[in-house]
């Protein structure tokens, strides 16, 4: 998730002074850590812990199965379109302040939905949850970045945090399955609610304010036109992928053509604005503009994983949502295991190899996939290919999330963090749009071609299109890597931009 991590070299302060010999660090970070840690976990949670309860809550509520992926898209619309300004809020308020009223907001929109009578409330709440992780999200890794001055025990803790990035989701998925199963839908949402109330009453004691030095002016004319020009990207890919509307659709075509002119607007004010949200010398740079990409393509690939197979451990294999969330646990655990090895090798070797490898491992493990069948055994065909893609994306995570912000000054270290972040959630937006359109076709299309067969098999050539889309995305990042990021070891910065 987004970081607003300062990127002064090691042994100086944000101002450029060096500090007293004898200052000590504070006593209390590992306990910090804890209570960011916790709160990183609940926003990287909160997408996949829902997934698994979208069948029950549509259920429960009537919602159509044209509408049930709403209950995803309002958390990603409003995340995705308001990072950049949550970057720049959690920089000018103090990182802190903002960390508490987005825990707040968090928390309250989550009891809102999870007493929804009815979809409307619970998609508005979605969004709402949505909005204040955009403000809690880069406060989070920011306070993370300026707890720890030592590079050591920097690095620890990032490890730490970059494993809670990445594997958050597919534990998630174990957490929501556990709650629909034994308790109700409901609590996929509810359980924030004394999460947030905890982490908040120890992050006051705990947690020290810090906020961006210099100029501390908003670009409101940037903000309507970064946010209205995102949302109505999402919503157009979203709007195509939906059962009767599709590409050519008028309402489809008239909300891509808004984003292109909203976006085009963005960039062009940048140019000429006195206060920018985005200062174009943040995305111009080969590196950043190279990692930024990386993550829009990983973001849209890495939707294959969690979306297809769930439904292909639920309806092909027949696993209830707790045994899918099982599933899904060595994926996580590769995570895990593969940021702590990464962050080892990274000062070694520096980026470039390390994402590389990483995105070519997540290809094989991707084109894996391609390969499962109906009867397929998991822990033969399917466990292998979730190794390969974790291992894989760990080595992609951590260094990609450095390269970030190589080169950034200290004042633009926030936005540059919410860039990144914003490039992942957007991804995962349009790669859920457009890898379900082209499952659907698919589907559609096999069912066609072969009349009288079982709708199983068609289900399970619509898992193959969609993971070799997967895979076709997670290529092109690739490429892009190799071209673009040519970062050495030594030209990182001190602490990454987390994105999770």
């Amino acid at each position: 998730m987004p970081a607003d991590s300062l990127t002064t070299p090691p042994g100086t302060t944000s101002s450029g002074t060096t500090p007293a010999l004898d200052t000590a660090p504070d006593p209390r970070r590992w306990l910090a850590l804890a209570v960011i840690a916790v709160a990183q976990l609940m926003i990287v949670l909160d997408v996949s812990v829902v997934n698994i309860a979208l069948p029950d809550a549509g259920n429960d509520l009537g919602i159509s199965a044209a509408n049930i992926q709403w209950v995803v898209t309002a958390y990603t619309l409003a995340f995705g379109g308001l990072l950049l300004l949550g970057g720049r809020i959690a920089d000018f308020i103090g990182r802190k302040r903002a960390f508490l009223i987005g825990l707040a907001g968090f928390a309250g929109a989550s009891a809102l939905g999870g007493i929804a009578p009815n979809q409307e409330l619970l998609f508005a709440a979605r969004g709402l949850q949505g909005a204040f992780a955009a403000l809690l999200a880069p406060a989070a890794l920011s306070l993370l970045a300026v707890t720890f001055t030592d590079a050591k025990e920097r690095a620890r803790a990032f490890g730490v945090f970059g494993a809670i990035s990445g594997g958050g989701a597919a534990i998630g998925l174990i957490l929501g399955g556990v709650l629909t199963e034994y308790a109700s839908w409901r609590w996929t949402l509810g359980i924030n609610v004394p999460i947030a109330a905890v982490t908040m009453a120890f992050a006051v004691v705990l947690v020290t304010e810090s906020r961006a030095t210099g100029d501390r002016r908003y670009d409101v004319p940037g903000v309507l036109l970064s946010a209205l020009g995102l949302v109505s990207l999402v919503y157009g890919f979203s709007k195509a992928a939906e059962e009767g509307v599709g590409w050519s659709d008028p309402v489809t075509l008239g909300l891509l053509a808004a984003a292109a002119v909203l976006l085009v607007s963005f960039v062009l004010y940048e140019r000429r604005a006195s206060h920018p949200l985005l200062p174009l010398r943040v995305v111009l740079d080969r590196n950043r503009g190279g990692s930024y990409l990386v993550f829009l393509l990983v973001g849209a690939g890495i939707f294959a994983i969690f979306l297809f197979l769930t439904f292909y451990f639920q309806q092909t294999l027949g696993y209830s949502p707790l045994e899918s969330g099982f599933a899904f646990l060595p994926f996580s655990g590769g995570i895990i295991i593969g940021a702590g090895i990464v962050s080892q090798l990274l000062p070694r070797v520096g980026p470039r190899p390390l994402i590389v490898a990483g995105l070519g491992l997540a290809v094989l493990g991707m084109l894996w996939l391609t390969q499962i069948e109906s009867t397929s055994a998991y822990v033969t065909e399917v466990l292998p290919a979730e190794i390969a893609i974790s291992f894989g994306l760990a080595a992609v995570f951590v260094p990609a999330s450095s390269t970030a912000l190589v080169g950034v000054a200290e004042h633009d270290a926030g936005i540059a963090s919410a860039v990144l972040n914003t490039s992942q959630q957007v991804g995962g937006s349009l790669g859920l749009a457009l890898l379900s359109t082209f499952y659907a076709s698919a589907v559609t299309g096999h069912l066609a071609d072969n009349p009288g067969e079982a709708p199983g098999e068609a289900f399970v050539q619509g898992y193959h299109v969609a993971f070799l889309w997967g895979a076709v995305f997670l290529a092109v990042a690739l490429v892009i890597a190799a071209v673009s990021i040519s970062a050495k070891k030594d030209d990182l910065p001190a602490e990454p931009a987390m994105a999770g």
